[in-house]
């Protein structure tokens, strides 16, 4: 097998802006089948992408023979059934973050793949990054001595009403939680990415502004594997919007002002300088060139179910 033939479940933003163009422009890949419940939507989408087919149920894409993978882009309260599912099926799964509402269906998930002989994927794009590459190597290299601390803001006003788009984040039976677990879960991942597994979890999960069923500012606190300290303050509520990461050590520190950017900032004892590291212009792509790669070559995929399973216990921590 030189291809995978994919679907894909659920058609929504980040579906059809990075997902679908990638599925449809990888060599690797073709974008065989799409699952959307509006027969004229879905074959609108399915023209748009070069997908041969469209099912108005994800069982029913689940039962097409020719596909070898699927990846499901659906509310989070979706991903373990259809996994599961998947799995049954044959199909290898590239699945979207957060992997599962607990960390029981976590578990069901890994198993299912593992007892179906299919490899589970999950969407932490981000462990991708050139910049967070770069940085592992400063820190490897001893550039800034030992990473005492961390910090990472993660801002972005976001009140949706129902009926509007991407409002399902809002209710907790589909998300799981507010922007801890939207976004939060990516910069729990970039931690683990940097510092190793996170041995201790504590914080704060509070509603400050809007009256929702989950949070919309919280503050996380780890300890990690290298012994660094790392915070991660995440909301809804306020209007500036931030995306940093900022790494202290004992020799200097490392500044990224924009996680999605760019720019990298180091200082030492000895000198300061700043380099240029931007991400692919689809950063979903390089995490499905990998996971496909794998595939084709019985290989286990960099963002496996055990990653992922490893930010949803963080999770479960702060809301215990």
């Amino acid at each position: 097998m030189t291809q995978l033939q994919w679907g894909l479940i659920g058609t929504g933003d980040i579906a059809e802006k990075r997902v679908a163009p990638a599925l449809r422009e990888l060599p690797e890949c073709d974008l065989v089948a799409i699952n959307r419940k509006r027969n004229e939507l879905a074959q609108e989408f399915a023209d748009e992408f070069g997908a041969d087919r469209w099912y108005e149920t994800w069982e029913e894409l689940l039962a097409d023979d020719t596909l070898d993978a699927v990846y499901i882009a659906t509310p989070v309260n979706l991903h373990a059934p259809i996994t599961i599912a998947a799995a049954e099926a044959g199909k290898h799964i590239l699945c979207e973050k957060p992997m599962a509402l607990n960390t029981e269906e976590c578990n069901a998930m890994i198993d299912a793949a593992e007892e179906n002989g299919v490899k589970l994927g999950v969407a932490y794009y981000r462990h991708f990054y050139p910049i967070l590459d770069r940085i592992k190597g400063l820190i490897a290299e001893g550039e800034i001595g030992h990473p005492v601390y961390a910090h990472v803001n993660a801002f972005e006003y976001f009140d949706r009403k129902p009926g509007e788009p991407r409002a399902w984040l809002l209710d907790k039976t589909q998300s799981g939680g507010g922007p801890m677990w939207d976004f939060g879960c990516h910069r729990i991942e970039v931690f683990q990415h940097l510092f190793g597994q996170l041995e201790e979890t504590t914080g704060l999960l509070d509603t400050l502004v809007f009256d929702r069923e989950v949070e919309d500012t919280g503050t996380a606190i780890f300890r990690c594997e290298s012994g660094t300290m790392a915070v991660l303050n995440v909301t809804h509520a306020a209007s500036e919007p931030q995306d940093t990461l900022d790494i202290y050590g004992t020799r200097g520190s490392i500044h990224v002002p924009v996680l999605n950017g760019k720019s990298l900032e180091v200082k030492t004892t000895e000198r300061v300088w700043t380099e240029e590291h931007p991400p692919h212009p689809n950063v979903h792509w390089p995490l499905i060139k990998q996971f496909t790669e794998a595939v084709l070559n019985d290989e286990e995929p960099v963002v496996g179910g055990d990653l992922g399973k490893a930010v949803n216990v963080a999770l479960a921590d702060l809301m215990s």
